[in-house]
C-alpha cells in the first residue's frame, strides 16, 4: 500500500483573538486565523453564551481559515470574555465597553 502523503497535521491557531476596548455604540471586531481550512464545529461565545449571526452579531469566514466576529452597537453589558472555538482549538480575549464620559 502506497500512501501519497503523510497524515495531515492538525490545524493550529496562527493568530488568536486580541482584547479590545470600545465605546458604547461602537463596533468591536475579533479575528482568529487558523493554519488551514476545514476545521469543524466553529463557534463564538460571549461570556459563555453562544453567539449567532444576526444584525447585531456578524460572524464571517474567509478562505476557511480567517474567522471574524463583529459586535455592532455595543452596550456596557456587552463587556466580557469573547471566546472562539474550532474543534479542540480555543482562543479568548476581553471586550471592554466604555461609557462616554461627559465633557469637562
Amino acid at each position: 500500500l502506497l500512501l501519497c502523503h503523510a497524515e495531515e497535521a492538525a490545524a493550529v491557531i496562527v493568530s488568536g483573538l486580541r482584547s479590545t476596548d470600545v465605546f458604547v455604540g461602537e463596533s468591536a471586531t475579533f479575528t482568529c486565523e487558523l493554519s488551514h481550512p476545514g476545521v469543524k464545529n466553529v463557534q463564538w461565545w460571549l461570556d459563555g453564551t453562544p453567539l449567532h449571526n444576526n444584525l447585531v452579531t456578524e460572524i464571517s469566514e474567509q478562505d476557511g481559515r480567517i474567522h471574524t466576529l463583529t459586535l455592532n452597537d455595543v452596550a456596557c453589558h456587552d463587556s466580557g470574555t469573547v471566546t472562539f472555538r474550532a474543534g479542540p482549538l480555543i482562543s479568548s480575549a476581553k471586550l471592554l465597553v466604555k461609557g462616554i464620559s461627559p465633557l469637562a
